[in-house]
């Protein structure tokens, strides 16, 4: 049970005793209690997601060969938090995320109604042409806007390291961690 928990804590970070109470809760079952972490690591984020973020810290990533680079502000609640160098190499990891798949958007709500309503019609007229039912047609927009986001928006792509986990659900895992609501504040990308 030692040997689970350890390996459960390496993989998620979180603390030993959560760890404990996942395999108990689950039968020692280790998919089944990292399923179990990640549902507590929703509901921990949704209840701390109001609370303010006076904190944090500048994090910048320059590629090897010096052509392309981010900088990153990524907010905690107290400078105990943003001191950590666990926290530090999170932010780090957010800025190689952000050098390596230049987002646009930090969140779907930061694209503003005029790109929206452009990119739709952009997608409306390419549609057009397929001669499909007008409920097929919207499908299809839908489906191609949900693309637009998945590459644009930091928060949905898939996190670099591990195509399994989007940028969002490592910084729910994060603020399970650390015991506090993180958000990234903004970011700015740069490229020869």
């Amino acid at each position: 049970m030692l040997d689970k928990i350890k390996q459960l804590r390496g993989e998620t970070g979180v603390s030993f005793a959560e760890c404990k109470k996942a395999l108990e809760e689950t039968g020692g079952d280790i998919n089944k209690a990292l399923a179990a972490l990640h549902k507590a690591s929703l509901k921990i984020a949704e209840k701390k997601s109001e609370r303010e973020t006076g904190a944090g810290i500048i994090e910048a990533y320059i590629h090897l060969n010096g052509k392309v680079g981010a900088l990153l502000d990524l907010r905690c609640e107290t400078d105990f938090v943003a001191k950590n160098p666990e926290f530090k190499e999170f932010a780090h990891n957010i800025a190689l995320q952000i050098t390596a798949l230049k987002p646009k958007f930090v969140c779907r709500e930061d694209i503003s109604e005029a790109v929206r309503e452009e990119l739709s019609a952009v997608f409306k007229k390419e549609t057009e042409k397929l001669n499909k039912p007008q409920e097929i047609l919207e499908k299809i927009i839908a489906g191609k806007m949900e693309a637009v986001y998945k590459e644009e928006v930091l928060m949905e792509q898939p996190f670099v390291k591990n195509q399994d986990t989007t940028v969002s659900d490592l910084i729910r895992q994060a603020i399970q961690k650390f015991g506090e609501n993180i958000k990234i504040a903004r970011f700015t990308r740069y490229e020869l």
